[in-house]
């Protein structure tokens, strides 16, 4: 097994399949044109740059598509950078395929499946259950196979139900210990919080926005979806209303893109949940890959800190 290229060292040189994730255009200082490509494979991604770019580099290095690159590591603003000495399209004599570069989910989706199935049963309000299971039911593959995001956090294949997943288990020890919470709602505010995505997001391999997402987001879109379930399934309870606003509010702030701050319990305990166990995924991709007594690089998503591994951690 070659080792990934998030564990290269600044100075050591790579010799690697890799596969573009996004590329972007742009005009150098001296008015040619350059690609800014982020490449990744199982062990995460890496920005390189591709200098005076001809039309057909643009073709060749587009998104989702697989490419030999030598280079070396180096370190730019903090960030590590790959410096490209060659770079070349696969061909099918190199016997590579896209699943091979793909960062997935520390969980299989049918354990991730049975753990939503075990919680959506132990709801005992039978409006709230129908409508979670409905909504589960509808978007199950895309559920299974999304991101939770396109960057920052879970942005891997299968990332979206083990945030869920996880976000679900911190929600049982939560109401564990605060018997006041209502289970059912936080359960339901977590499995529908981030639904909205498998619509807002165009799939699991190098995800953009789609026309949707970008002209509505994924609350609005989930709001609307948890309308359309309940007129389906009959249901006119206030339940409906409330599992609205806990998809409404979980951002917590405008600024942070939510319509309206929690205004219910669970809608508060449910945008900590969130907010932690994306806070964590972040902190521990980021320290992964930092030897103790070092900083990690900066992360942007949070205040662009760099956090320090102490030299005891295991």
């Amino acid at each position: 097994m070659n080792k990934g290229i998030l564990h290269f060292e600044v100075g050591e040189t790579v010799d690697l399949f890799l596969l573009v994730k996004h590329a972007s255009k742009g005009i150098a200082s001296n008015g040619k044109p350059f690609l800014t490509l982020n490449l990744q494979d199982q062990s995460g991604e890496i920005e390189a740059k591709i200098w005076d770019a001809s039309d057909d580099d643009e073709k060749n290095y587009a998104p989702q598509s697989i490419v030999k690159v030598i280079g070396d590591i180096h370190n730019y603003r903090g960030k590590n950078q790959l410096k490209i000495k060659q770079i070349r399209p696969a061909g099918p004599a190199d016997n590579v395929k896209l699943s091979d570069f793909l960062e997935t989910a520390p969980l299989s989706q049918e354990e991730m499946a049975a753990k939503l199935t075990q919680y959506i049963f132990e709801m005992k309000n039978p409006n709230i259950q129908r409508i979670t299971r409905h909504l589960i039911k509808k978007n199950q593959q895309a559920f299974l196979n999304f991101p939770a995001a396109t960057k920052n956090h879970h942005e891997f294949v299968s990332g979206l139900a083990y945030h869920v997943v996880s976000m679900l288990d911190l929600a049982k020890v939560i109401a564990d210990l605060y018997p006041s919470l209502d289970k059912d709602l936080l359960y339901a505010g977590v499995i529908l919080h981030d639904m909205g995505k498998v619509l807002e997001l165009s799939g699991p391999v190098s995800t953009v926005y789609t026309v949707e997402g970008n002209l509505l987001g994924h609350i609005t879109i989930m709001v609307t979806e948890i309308g359309k379930a309940a007129d389906e399934l009959g249901i006119t309870g206030e339940e409906v209303l409330i599992l609205q606003h806990l998809v409404l509010s979980h951002h917590g702030k405008a600024e942070w893109g939510s319509p309206k701050p929690p205004l219910i319990k669970e809608a508060e305990i449910l945008h900590y949940i969130d907010n932690l166990d994306a806070k964590m995924n972040m902190l521990d991709r980021a320290l992964d890959r930092v030897k103790p007594g070092e900083f990690s690089e900066r992360v942007f998503a949070l205040d662009n800190r760099s956090f320090y591994k102490p030299t005891f951690h295991n």
